[in-house]
């Protein structure tokens, strides 16, 4: 394969809005040893990459300055460095959303091993890796789908089986149709987990039983969401909460969870809403909360192979070209979607 010497990628000079996202052209990196580079074939957005743009990031999270923007990638090896021992051309491949997060706990600097972060990030024709950052696309995958993968499907693989691993048998509520929650929908119900999910469209909510939910509940038109909840499951609350709503959805998560039940915290997307005594709402159930920090390249793994043996195709929404990334994080931030936002890189 002939590898050009320059490409194009979108940079974030300044983080107030998306007309600020710039194309540049760059030069094409040669890999060190131990790196391999990657043709870039497609780019998946989340919720996070809008707080970045936009400049609404928390403190905790750190932020390089003028910034190569993305995070989820899917592409193709085109060319080894020295000592790579694992990886060969024409291999297809993802990145770990956070570089050297290999297994067990988030370390305690995790923000500063994040892409399209306080790293460069992916929405560039051709990239470098270290080879052990790296993990295989399941075969019956398109790089468009396989690009939605490194954020919110492993954050929803982690949040399923990094506490307590879900059972079958088990009943899972999933808060919207966002990207994390349609994957936690997927893998719950191939898990055999029986799946109550929530919109405020009725239209997402017949997709969501498409992809395997077994009671849906409209919040708009069923505003104590909670008790219809409890209503379902005859009083006795689910098991595992993803909850991607924040201060705005707790009070409700809280009333839905079982006794023992898990409430998996993944982001704040309903804005902070009133105060909720958090822990007076654990303490009488003996509830327990899961802070969410995507996970390691070891659960990417483990996720993939239960995508492989399922035939799990990932939910994408809308496909835009290169040239029209601001339009992309546009239909992005409209959340008029159902599962994610794609951004195909390569022409070919």
């Amino acid at each position: 394969m002939s590898i050009p010497s320059t490409t194009q990628a979108y940079y974030l000079p300044k983080r107030d809005g998306f007309e600020n996202l710039t194309i540049k052209e760059v030069d094409v990196p040669k890999p060190k040893a131990g790196e391999v580079l990657v043709k870039v074939h497609a780019v998946s957005l989340n919720y996070r990459d809008l707080l970045i743009v936009r400049g609404h990031t928390p403190p905790a999270m750190p932020m390089k300055e003028n910034l190569i923007a993305g995070s989820d990638v899917a592409g193709e090896i085109v060319s080894i460095g020295e000592d790579v021992k694992d990886w060969n051309a024409g291999d297809r491949v993802s990145a770990n959303f956070a570089t050297d997060f290999e297994y067990g706990i988030p370390p305690a600097d995790l923000s500063n091993l994040c892409l399209g972060g306080y790293i460069d990030g992916v929405l560039v024709g051709y990239r470098t890796f270290h080879a052990r950052h790296l993990v295989g696309i399941p075969e019956h995958l398109s790089y468009e789908e396989a690009s939605t993968l490194p954020c919110a499907g492993v954050t929803a693989y982690n949040a399923l089986n990094g506490g307590s691993p879900l059972k079958a048998g088990e009943t899972v509520l999933v808060l919207g149709t966002g990207g994390v929650s349609t994957f936690a929908l997927q893998f719950a119900a191939a898990s055999g987990a029986h799946v109550i999910a929530t919109s405020s469209s009725d239209a997402k909510l017949e997709i969501a039983k498409a992809l395997g939910a077994h009671d849906v509940i409209n919040y708009i038109k069923t505003p104590d969401w909670s008790a219809e909840v409890l209503k379902i499951t005859n009083g006795r609350g689910v098991d595992h909460v993803i909850e991607v709503g924040g201060g705005g959805t707790m009070a409700h998560s809280l009333k839905a969870v079982a006794s023992g039940g898990w409430i998996h915290v993944i982001g704040w997307v309903a804005g902070a809403g009133e105060p909720v005594d958090i822990a007076m709402g654990l303490l009488f159930k003996g509830a327990r909360m899961h802070g969410v920090a995507v996970g390691s390249l070891a659960q990417f793994k483990d996720m993939n192979r239960l995508i492989s043996a399922n035939k799990i195709r990932p939910v994408v929404a809308e496909i835009f070209p290169f040239e029209q990334a601001r339009q992309a994080f546009e239909a992005l931030a409209s959340q008029k979607h159902v599962g994610k936002v794609v951004i195909k890189v390569s022409k070919n």
